[in-house]
């Protein structure tokens, strides 16, 4: 997996470990299995934290312009196996505000390197 266009390729926030160049997703240093879809989302919400990052955006970055796929739906579900994955709501967030029809936005702090 290729790191986000900013470069950073290592996150931690709460008991979670993000290390996009590797591919993996840890909670308190166990690995916990996402599609690649989900991790790409969550490179792109961290690479942006406490900024929107419209489901526009994510398209974009995501798949190829010539790529025919249902894209709210596979953005859809990429956030929901994150959310998951995390123990999120949409309802109560503690790490993905949505923001209905426009986007999402990483809330949780970020520790420093």
């Amino acid at each position: 997996m290729l790191a986000p266009s900013g470069g950073r390729v290592y996150y931690r926030f709460g008991d979670f470990e993000v290390d996009l160049r590797a591919g993996e997703f840890r909670r308190k240093g166990k690995r916990i299995k996402l599609g690649e879809r989900p991790l790409q989302v969550a490179g792109e919400l961290l690479e942006h934290p406490g900024d929107v990052v419209t489901r526009e955006e994510l398209q974009q970055k995501l798949w190829p312009a010539n790529t025919f796929v249902d894209f709210e739906h596979s953005i859809n579900t990429a956030v929901n196996k994150l959310r998951e994955a995390m123990g999120d709501s949409p309802e109560h967030p503690r790490f993905i505000e949505t923001l209905p029809r426009h986007g999402y936005r990483f809330v949780y702090p970020l520790d420093s390197e």
